[in-house]
């Protein structure tokens, strides 16, 4: 189940922690990847260890450099993947950006930054794909939201506006692009265990894990695999829909 054997996928944010177990989810399926981020050397490093862990008769995994910030470079993403491999399957807006701070004391910049990287460029991305994707009669959007854009979060009415927003966008997207066997979804992580909640201490980590019925931050290998779910073909009849991925978090 969940062959992606032949189909091609473009991710966002790929180097990060989450970004990264996404591609290698998806590449470990059998999909072809270009993965998009705004460190080249980090990104090149990552297609390298997947072209050699998961190379595919169909060509090599590649990385497009991209800073979600600049409108234009966003704009080219999408035709940059589909110059390379010709057509694209799956897209997984994935990378997000925080600038945290109370609502009171929240800077212009820090809630047009956010809006502009969670929000504005998936628009855009979205929108790009969603006409080849039309025209194929195939296609699946997945963008990876936030547990915050379900409950709020103190502190963050910035980024918790983007995902909420982010649900919102692949909703509408959902009705539009239905008919022609294009599928928008989401899927919304809880505490997921990254080199940031690493860094916590012993007691900031036994305090998030009690407020998990599961006992535990999650993996973020267990959003790769819902991404996965929903990048399938098996999924096809699964479309406006979020996935909570929070150990029981919030039960939504």
């Amino acid at each position: 189940m969940f062959d992606l054997t032949g189909m091609t996928a473009l991710v966002t944010g790929a180097s990060g922690g989450i970004g990264c177990e996404v591609a290698r989810a998806l590449a470990r399926q059998g999909a072809r990847l270009a993965l998009s981020g705004s460190n080249p050397a980090k990104l090149r490093a990552f297609r390298d260890e997947l072209n050699e862990a998961y190379r595919h008769d169909q060509g090599d995994h590649v990385e497009i450099t991209c800073d979600l910030a600049d409108a234009t470079q966003v704009e080219e993403l999408v035709p940059a993947a589909l110059d390379t491999f010709g057509r694209l399957d799956i897209l997984v807006n994935n990378a997000g950006i925080t600038r945290d701070n109370l609502a009171l004391r929240m800077k212009d910049e820090e809630w047009d930054a956010v809006i502009r990287v969670d929000l504005e460029a998936a628009f855009r991305l979205m929108r790009a794909a969603a006409r080849p994707m039309m025209k194929a009669r195939f296609g699946r959007i997945v963008s990876i939201t936030s547990i915050v854009g379900t409950t709020g979060n103190p502190g963050q009415a910035n980024y918790a506006a983007a995902k909420a927003g982010l649900t919102g966008l692949s909703k509408s997207l959902a009705h539009e692009l239905a008919s022609r066997s294009v599928t928008v979804n989401c899927v919304a992580p809880g505490f997921i265990r990254t080199a940031m909640t690493d860094a916590l201490g012993d007691a900031q980590k036994q305090a998030l894990a009690g407020r998990i019925p599961m006992g535990r931050m999650g993996e973020a290998a267990e959003i790769g695999a819902a991404v996965v779910y929903l990048a399938s073909r098996e999924a096809g009849y699964v479309t406006g829909q979020t996935l909570h991925v929070n150990g029981g978090m919030a039960m939504i």
